[in-house]
């Protein structure tokens, strides 16, 4: 693997196309393959970014772009995947099982070879990952999941504020996420609405656009979220922080307005050496976007991935894993019991 790292990304909805922009900003990635439910386009003397962002569908991309009616991702990467160094993952997370079954197949059915990262939100969708650490291990495979804003930039400071205490208690992540228009991150919005009273992934599926168009007119374009089945419970509590238990995720979207609604922040309560117990806040710009907090982070992980792949490290990670630990890894043998990665997905 050399510089420029060639990357490809799966699925070109509003963040898919903010990573093919925030990779090319950051330095060192030359975008050369992209795919989403219609098709692919892949160029290995790289691709346009900022054309990308006009397109309806990557299909449509001149010349290079084609168009698959059946899994445009495995047929991307048949044809370049041993050409490629990293993949980003912005795919849509409906059924929650999706995202384990495309890199299974992905492992089993292509020639890609390197480094993953996805911005995965829900707990159920990393716990079915877990059980392919041997199978990523085997193909040379680095991955790294929960590697956006939350899980991922949020969860890691998290990890990080934790070294404070002798004893974590809680933590509490609040956010706030403004968009324009809602229809530039469809995927996302939808996988909000799974975590709002009275909705389920069958209800969410069936959904039209008018649908949850006519729902956001009713809710004055906010959604309002509490308690929310979130992936960085799992992530903190495979990293030693603290029990899945003890972690809270909630924050308000506005989905009219690019301004933020609330500010965003994360709450560590533990105790200190002397038995006090007290907080560490941390407050995110308001001024940074959803793509900023999401593509910038997930950026700095395939970063990591890349060195680590360089010296053989392989198989799945967390983005909390790789920060320093309050304690050991869920992952490794404690006082009590063993827990393997799929035995985790039942604690």
């Amino acid at each position: 693997m050399t510089l420029p790292i060639k990357l490809g990304i799966l699925g070109a909805g509003g963040l898919g196309k903010s990573m093919a922009r925030m990779a090319l900003a950051r330095g060192g990635y030359h975008l050369v393959a992209m795919a989403d439910s219609h098709g692919f386009c892949a160029d290995l003397t790289g691709l346009d970014a900022e054309q990308i962002q006009t397109l309806k569908t990557v299909a449509d991309y001149p010349q290079v772009g084609q168009r698959v009616s059946q899994d445009p991702v495995l047929a991307m990467l048949k044809a370049v995947g041993s050409d490629l160094d990293a993949l980003f993952i912005a795919l849509p997370n409906l059924p929650v099982t999706f995202y384990a079954e495309t890199v299974t197949r992905i492992a089993q059915e292509t020639p890609f070879s390197g480094i993953m990262v996805d911005a995965l939100k829900r707990t159920k969708a990393v716990q079915e990952l877990l059980p392919l650490d041997g199978l990523l291990r085997s193909r040379r495979i680095l991955y790294i999941t929960g590697a956006g804003a939350t899980p991922g930039f949020l969860t890691t400071m998290a990890a990080v504020a934790a070294q404070s205490f002798v004893r974590v208690k809680a933590v509490d992540i609040r956010f706030g996420v403004g968009v324009s228009n809602w229809e530039s991150y469809r995927a996302t919005i939808r996988e909000d609405f799974l975590h709002l009273p009275g909705f389920d992934a069958a209800r969410v599926a069936a959904m039209s656009d008018a649908d949850i168009e006519a729902e956001l007119e009713a809710r004055n374009g906010l959604i309002e979220l509490e308690n929310m089945e979130h992936a960085d419970d799992i992530i903190l509590a495979m990293a030693g922080v603290c029990p899945p238990e003890a972690i809270t995720v909630g924050g308000v979207v506005d989905t009219r307005n690019a301004r933020k609604p609330v500010s965003t922040q994360v709450t560590v309560t533990g105790e200190t050496l002397a038995g006090i117990t007290c907080s560490h806040v941390f407050t995110v710009a308001d001024d940074a976007t959803m793509a900023d907090n999401v593509c910038g982070p997930a950026v700095g992980f395939m970063n990591r991935a890349v060195d680590l792949h360089a010296r053989g490290f392989y198989g799945l990670s967390t983005s909390a894993e790789l920060m320093p630990k309050t304690g050991p890894s869920l992952w490794v043998q404690n006082a009590t019991q063993k827990l393997s990665a799929p035995a985790m997905a039942m604690v």
